[in-house]
């Protein structure tokens, strides 16, 4: 069963981050609190959203997602922000059916593209995407800037 988050779901989705990143190997990088998580997906105009999948009333995984914008296409996307399964629960069909019902959302929706980044080194996960159909944005280089560096660009003069 594939449902949307609840409130009382907020530890649940906490704890489903901190195994995704033990995975990723990068535990210690999550700063996510339970008062973050509430205010994020639970205000009155949430900004990101979290799908749940259920197996017998056990949260087996989730997908955090949020739209993005195609100027090309004049289109809302969705972006997958992550998808995690408990290993529990692999091998059931449970990141697929997660990837059909946000493909759903965007075909009701009228959204022009799904998209989400994954980690060079997760072969089970690319061979996974690669067989659904997704293609490899390989002409693509991910920036960032956070921390320090995001404070003293919002500070600098021209």
């Amino acid at each position: 069963m594939i449902r949307s988050a609840r409130i009382e779901d907020t530890d649940e989705i906490l704890a489903l981050i901190y195994e995704l990143a033990f995975y990723e190997k990068a535990p210690d990088e999550v700063k996510a609190t339970a008062e973050q998580i509430q205010k994020s997906f639970f205000s009155g105009d949430p900004k990101v959203f979290c799908e749940i999948v259920e197996h017998d009333g056990q949260i087996a995984g989730f997908a955090i997602w949020f739209l993005n914008y195609s100027t090309w296409q004049g289109l809302h996307g969705i972006y997958l922000e992550d998808l995690f399964i408990r290993p529990q629960f692999r091998s059931l069909g449970y990141g697929k059916d997660l990837l059909k019902h946000l493909a759903n959302i965007c075909k009701e929706r009228g959204y022009g593209r799904f998209q989400w980044w994954v980690l060079d080194w997760n072969t089970p996960a690319i061979d996974f995407y690669t067989s659904l159909g997704a293609k490899a944005m390989d002409e693509w280089t991910v920036y960032r800037i956070s921390g320090k560096e995001l404070n003293d660009l919002a500070v600098q003069d021209r």
